[in-house]
C-alpha cells in the first residue's frame, strides 16, 4: 500500500506580539523526499506569523507542483468546546466552519505581530456572558471589563464546557479558553484559525474530522486532495532532542517524524479514527465543531 502523504508539514504557532525567533516563536518542520527521494527535513523559524503563513503557502505551493500530498498539522485547537456556535448565533450548518469565518472577521494581525487576540476574546465573552467568562488571561495592562488576568470562577452545567472531548482525552491538553500564561492555548488558536482557513480556501484541501468524517483515512478518499489540515498535540510525541535543538524544534521534527513511520508502516490512516468504543455523540461533536487530537486517545 502507498502512503497516503508524501511531505509531513507541522506548525508550532506562537501568540507573540512582537517579532521573535527561537525558543517559544513560530516554527515550521517539513519532513519530504529530496532529490534522491530519501526523507528529510527542514525546518524554518520565521520572526512573524505573517512570514510564517508565507512560508506556509510556499511550501504547500512547491509541494503541489511536485504532486505531493501533504499532512498539516497545527499545534493549537481547531474547532470551540460544543455549543459554541449555537450561544454566539453564528449562521450556517457547519459550527466549525462558522467558528473560522467569525474570527477571520475579528482578528486583527498585523505584519510586525501586534494583533487583538485580547479584545477578541473580551468581545466574544461580552456577547457570551457579558463578563470576563469563558475567555480570561492577560496582561494586566489588557485588562478589560470582560476579560480578567485570572480565571473568573469554574465552568457550570449551564456554562460551555471547560474542555473539549479531546482535550480530555490527551490528558494535560489546557482548554482554550486560557488566553495567557505558561501551556495555554486560546491565543494561539485565536490567530492560528484564520491561518488555517485561508490555507484551507486557497488549495484543495481536507480539514479534518470536520470533512473527512471521524473515520480511518485511505487513498482512495483522498484523490484529488492536496492537503489535510489536523490538529497535533506535540507533548504526545517523545523524541529525544538533537544537539542545539529548541523544545519548539524537537516537537515539530519528532512529530512529522512520528507520523512519516505511521504512514510507511500503513497505520497512519487509521490514526483519522476514534478510539474503539468512543460514543456516538462525542464522534458528532468532533465532526460538528470541537475537532479532534490526532492521536489522542
Amino acid at each position: 500500500m502507498p502512503r497516503l502523504f508524501s511531505a509531513y508539514v507541522i506548525v508550532d504557532w506562537s501568540a507573540a506580539s512582537k517579532p521573535t525567533t527561537g525558543a517559544d516563536s513560530a516554527w515550521i518542520g517539513v519532513l519530504k523526499r529530496d532529490v534522491r527521494f530519501r526523507m528529510a527535513f527542514e525546518s524554518f523559524n520565521p520572526p512573524t506569523r505573517a512570514e510564517a503563513e508565507k512560508r506556509l503557502n510556499l511550501i504547500l505551493d512547491d509541494l503541489k507542483k511536485r504532486s505531493e500530498r501533504a499532512l498539516v498539522g497545527f499545534d493549537f485547537p481547531l474547532g470551540f468546546p460544543r455549543g459554541f456556535a449555537e450561544a454566539l448565533k453564528l449562521p450556517g450548518d457547519a459550527p466549525w466552519r462558522a467558528a473560522w469565518d467569525q474570527l477571520d472577521k475579528m482578528v486583527k494581525d498585523k505584519p510586525d505581530n501586534t494583533n487583538n487576540r485580547f479584545g477578541v476574546a473580551s468581545e466574544i465573552n461580552r456577547r457570551l456572558t457579558g463578563g470576563p467568562f469563558p475567555f480570561w488571561g492577560c496582561p494586566p495592562r489588557d485588562t478589560l471589563t470582560t476579560l480578567q488576568p485570572k480565571k473568573l470562577r469554574p465552568h457550570g452545567p449551564d456554562d460551555l464546557p471547560e474542555f473539549r472531548h479531546t482535550d480530555l482525552a490527551a490528558k494535560g491538553a489546557a482548554s482554550i479558553w486560557k488566553l495567557y500564561y505558561n501551556g495555554s492555548v486560546g491565543g494561539q488558536a485565536i490567530l492560528g484559525m484564520p491561518v488555517a482557513r485561508r490555507l484551507r480556501l486557497a488549495r484543495a484541501a481536507r480539514a479534518w474530522p470536520f470533512e473527512t468524517e471521524f473515520k480511518a483515512l485511505t487513498e482512495a478518499e483522498l484523490a484529488g486532495v492536496d492537503i489535510v489540515l489536523a490538529e497535533v498535540y506535540p507533548s504526545l510525541i517523545k523524541g529525544p532532542a538533537l544537539p542545539g535543538e529548541v523544545k519548539d524544534l524537537t516537537q515539530v521534527r519528532t512529530t512529522a517524524e512520528h507520523f512519516a513511520r505511521l504512514d510507511e508502516a500503513n497505520k497512519l490512516g487509521a490514526l483519522f479514527a476514534p478510539a474503539k468504543g468512543t460514543a456516538a455523540d462525542v464522534v458528532l461533536d468532533a465532526e460538528r465543531e470541537e475537532g479532534w487530537i490526532l492521536g489522542a486517545g
